[in-house]
């Protein structure tokens, strides 16, 4: 129904951090999709809930085993313009798969921090994706991040 991945997209808008509990492992690409920054069955122990909840808190992305099987399974077809990234954009990709924000990425690479937000807003275009979580699940299916 109006479900919570409604209800998520709404609160990446206000920059929440979000870790779905999900039911179903093939749900996770949906969640991602929506803003989640992690991903945990519901059957999950309390204390590994406790460790994802943390890991969110802290920046990082969460996924649980299964429900990375179903984000990361490989389809049939990508877009075209992944070939189109820059080698600036590829950096800035891979330090988003560091977890690094848009501040530390600008200090890092010696640009602004309005640069570095142009920079997500070209990889998220070309890569097909709403969020920062989508790029990445969808950067790891193409293996164009190192984790």
């Amino acid at each position: 129904g109006s479900s919570g991945l409604e209800r998520l997209a709404e609160s990446e808008a206000r920059g929440l951090r979000v870790l779905a509990v999900l039911a179903e492992e093939g749900q996770a690409g949906e969640a991602l999709g929506a803003g989640a920054r992690g991903v945990i069955l519901r059957d999950a122990s309390g204390p590994r809930l406790a460790a994802a909840v943390q890991a969110v808190a802290e920046g990082l992305i969460v996924l649980d085993a299964g429900a990375a099987e179903s984000v990361l399974r490989p389809r049939p077809a990508f877009p075209a313009a992944v070939e189109t990234l820059t080698p600036r954009e590829q950096e800035v990709l891979q330090l988003l798969a560091q977890g690094l924000s848009n501040k530390l990425i600008a200090a890092r690479l010696g640009i602004s921090d309005h640069t570095v937000k142009f920079h997500v807003n070209a990889i998220l275009g070309k890569l097909g994706a709403q969020s920062r979580t989508e790029a990445l699940a969808q950067a790891a299916r193409l293996g164009l991040v190192l984790f």
